[in-house]
C-alpha cells in the first residue's frame, strides 16, 4: 500500500476530526438511524468547533471552497485538502450525520466558491441547502425548467425542486434557475431564497435507504420573489461563462464526495478486520493474496479498490489547491470512490455473514448509507460520461 503522511500543519485538524467522529458520531449513528427526521440536537455542540475549523482553513465543512487568488509559489496544501481529510475523518464515523452538520451544505459551497464580498457577509453564519434537482431533470442539470422572470429589483422564481438535502433545517437554500430556457445551459442562475420567503412551500421530506440522519426535501416555488443581491455571479447570460460559473462549485465538491465514500469504505475494512481476524482469517501483506484464504483475499483486493479511490480524491483536491483545472480529476475521484465506496461496503457485509447483516453491527448500515455517495452530486454513468468528454475532447453534443 502507498501510505501518504497527512501534511504538518492538518495533523491536529484530522484528530480533532477523529475525534468528533469517535465520541459522537459513531456512537448516535444507530439512534438517528432509527429516528428518520428527528435533528440530532447534539449536533449544536459540534457546530462551533466545526465553525472554528473551517474559519482557519480546516475542518469538514464547506466554507474553504472559494476561489484562492494568492501568488505563492510551489506545491500548495491547502484548504480544499484539509476538506478533504476532515471529510474521510467524519465519515468514518457517520456520513448522514455529517451532512445535517449545521452551516455545512452544499449551498455553503456555493456561496463561497461565488459570492461576492457582500453576499458572503450577509450569509456568514447561515445554513444553506442546495437545490438543484427536479422532478422532470435529474442527471442533466442542463434542463432545467424552474425559471426566474426579472421584475425590477426582483426576480419571480417558479418551479419545484426535490431532493434538497438539509432542505427542511436550512436557513436558506441556494436554487438553480434559468433566465431564459430558450438559451440553455448558460441561462442558469443560481440564487439564494431564505426559508420564509412568500411561495417557498415545503411540500414534504423523502423516506430513504440510508443517510436517514439527514433530511431530504422536497420544495415548491410559486412566484417566489427574490432580490437581484441575491443572485450568485454575473447576472449575465454568457455562452462561455454562464453554466460553467455555477458548475464550478462540483469541481470542489464532488472531491469531498468522494471523500464521504472513501471515510465510510475505510471504516467497513476496519470492522471487517477486526471481525475477520476474531474468526482467525490471517491477512498477510507479504505473501500473494491468491496464496491465502478466500476471505484475506477478497479483503486484500477490497482495501486495494480503496486506496485508488482514497488516492484519486488527494489528487483533485491538491489540483484545486494549487489552481489547476481539476474537473477531470474531480469525476475521475466522485466516479471511482462513489462505486468502490458501495462494492467494499457491500462486500465487507458478505464476509462477515450473517454479523454483517445485523443491527448489532454498523456494516449494514454503512452498506445502506454508501449507495447515495455513487447516486447525488453526478451519478456515476454521469461522471464516466464526464470523463470521457474530457479524454476524448467531446463536447456535451458530440457525445452524449
Amino acid at each position: 500500500m502507498i501510505n501518504l503522511e497527512v501534511p504538518k500543519k492538518f495533523e491536529q485538524l484530522v484528530d480533532q476530526a477523529h475525534q468528533a467522529a469517535a465520541e459522537f458520531f459513531r456512537p448516535n449513528s444507530r439512534k438517528y438511524d432509527h429516528a428518520e427526521h428527528t435533528y440530532p440536537k447534539e449536533l449544536d455542540m459540534l457546530a462551533a468547533l466545526l465553525d472554528g475549523l473551517s474559519a482557519s482553513g480546516g475542518g469538514a465543512g464547506a466554507s474553504g471552497v472559494r476561489a484562492d487568488t494568492s501568488k505563492e509559489k510551489g506545491n500548495r496544501n491547502g484548504s480544499n485538502l484539509s476538506l478533504l481529510l476532515g471529510t474521510i475523518e467524519m465519515c468514518w464515523g457517520d456520513v448522514g450525520l455529517l451532512l445535517t452538520m449545521p452551516r455545512q451544505g452544499l449551498g455553503n459551497a456555493a456561496i463561497a466558491s461565488v459570492a461576492n464580498d457582500e453576499q458572503l457577509e450577509r450569509y456568514k453564519g447561515k445554513w444553506a441547502a442546495m437545490a438543484i434537482t427536479e422532478p422532470d431533470t435529474g442527471s442533466d442539470s442542463g434542463a432545467i425548467r424552474t425559471t426566474a422572470v426579472k421584475d425590477g429589483d426582483y426576480y419571480v422564481l417558479n418551479g419545484e425542486k426535490i431532493f434538497v438535502t438539509s432542505g427542511e433545517r436550512a436557513d436558506c437554500v441556494v436554487v438553480w434557475a434559468t433566465l431564459d430556457r430558450s438559451l440553455g445551459k448558460a441561462a442558469i442562475k443560481s440564487f439564494v431564497v431564505d426559508r420564509g420567503t412568500p411561495g417557498f412551500e415545503l411540500v414534504r421530506l423523502e423516506h430513504k435507504l440510508g443517510i436517514r440522519a439527514s433530511d431530504t426535501a422536497h420544495f415548491r416555488l410559486e412566484n417566489v420573489r427574490v432580490h437581484k443581491d441575491n443572485l450568485l455571479g454575473s447576472p449575465e447570460v454568457s455562452a462561455e461563462q454562464g453554466f460553467a460559473g455555477v458548475m464550478q462549485t462540483f469541481d470542489n465538491t464532488r472531491p469531498l464526495v468522494a471523500a464521504m465514500a472513501v471515510g465510510v469504505a475505510r471504516a467497513a475494512l476496519e470492522e471487517t478486520r477486526r471481525i475477520l481476524s476474531e474468526a482467525g482469517v490471517e491477512i498477510d501483506y507479504d505473501r500473494p493474496a491468491n496464496t491465502q484464504s478466500a476471505a484475506a483475499a477478497t479483503f486484500l483486493q477490497l482495501e486495494a479498490d480503496w486506496e485508488a479511490a482514497y488516492l484519486l480524491s488527494l489528487e483533485a483536491a491538491w489540483m484545486a489547491d494549487n489552481r489547476k483545472p481539476n474537473s477531470l480529476q474531480a469525476s475521475m475521484a466522485k466516479a471511482k470512490a462513489g462505486r468502490s465506496g458501495s462494492d467494499v461496503t457491500l462486500r465487507c457485509v458478505e464476509l462477515a455473514g450473517s454479523v454483517g447483516y445485523s443491527e448489532n453491527s454498523l456494516l449494514e448500515k454503512w452498506a445502506r448509507d454508501s449507495k447515495i455517495l455513487d447516486i447525488f452530486e453526478g451519478t456515476q454513468q454521469i461522471q464516466q460520461l464526464i470523463v470521457a468528454r474530457r479524454l476524448l475532447n467531446k463536447s456535451s453534443a458530440d457525445l452524449k
